[in-house]
């Protein structure tokens, strides 16, 4: 998602809130999850999203495509963040604990390395007490400017 107005900010923080912003008015999926974007920086961000009733399978605990979501929704925030168009390559989730109906998911996605048009993100999902839920890892491939 690349941001393109006359007011381009150049400032990299403001680059990636704008760029958040942008990606946000067109993102129906992490709306319709409930997805809240709580921190944005370059190479970074942290999302959240409350585990509702739809979202729990037959074992009344959250389903792991739910959480594989929200991780991947934090990543594709933090690589996008330098206004840049940047999709996924590759995705591994290790799942640690369940995380149950109620209980608020935060995925902290962090830049591990970028080079040329390939970059490589941890993202660790804990809940909001602090128990690490999953473990992360999303390869990037940028393919616009």
């Amino acid at each position: 998602m690349t941001v393109t107005t006359a007011a381009t900010p150049t400032d990299p923080q403001a680059l990636a809130s704008a760029t958040a912003h942008a990606m946000w008015q067109r993102d129906r999926t992490a709306q319709a999850l409930a997805m809240r974007i709580e921190h944005i920086a370059p190479g970074h961000a942290t999302l959240s999203m409350p585990v509702r009733s739809d979202m729990v399978n037959g074992h009344h605990i959250c389903h792991g495509g739910m959480i594989f979501t929200l991780a991947d929704t934090a990543f594709a925030y933090a690589c996008n963040s330098y206004n840049q168009t940047t999709v996924a390559s590759a995705c591994h989730v290790d799942f640690i604990a369940p995380a149950k109906e109620g209980e608020v998911l935060h995925a902290e996605a962090t830049e591990r390395s970028a080079s040329g048009r390939t970059g490589v993100y941890d993202v660790t999902v804990r809940t909001a007490e602090g128990k690490l839920i999953a473990l992360f890892r999303g390869k990037s491939h940028r393919i616009g400017g």
